[in-house]
């Protein structure tokens, strides 16, 4: 599909999209061709893409905050040990959780089913 397409179909300004499906492009998620005839797709079915897949890949962590990164940990400066912070504490959880939710659902989960069916020219 083109640019133009999605963002309207989607009701997504069409700069932020450019953004997303650049990043969504390096991270090899879609495809793209320039040019007139040109357009992005899926670098693989819907189905095996998971929305934490997306997040992971275009954002780089599912944590809220650094301490509670899996792929992008840092401590946090001014702060008490780990093991003694309860924000730390529930930021882990609502990680696992997002996690859990994203992982789960897959593109294919939620395609509105007037976007798959054809349009009349």
């Amino acid at each position: 599909m083109q640019l133009t397409e999605i963002a309207e179909a989607q009701n997504i300004p069409p700069k932020f999209l450019t953004v997303m499906l650049s990043q969504m492009r390096r991270a090899g998620l879609v495809e793209s061709l320039r040019g007139r005839e040109g357009g992005y797709w899926l670098a693989k079915p819907p189905r095996e893409i998971s929305y934490g897949e997306i997040v992971r890949r275009t954002r780089g962590s599912l944590g809220l905050l650094p301490c509670a990164s899996r792929q992008a940990y840092e401590s946090c400066q001014h702060c008490i040990t780990e093991e003694k912070c309860r924000l730390h504490r529930v930021m882990l959880m609502v990680r696992d959780e997002t996690a859990r939710i994203l992982d789960n659902m897959s593109l294919a989960d939620e395609v509105p089913a007037e976007l798959t069916a054809k349009r009349p020219a």
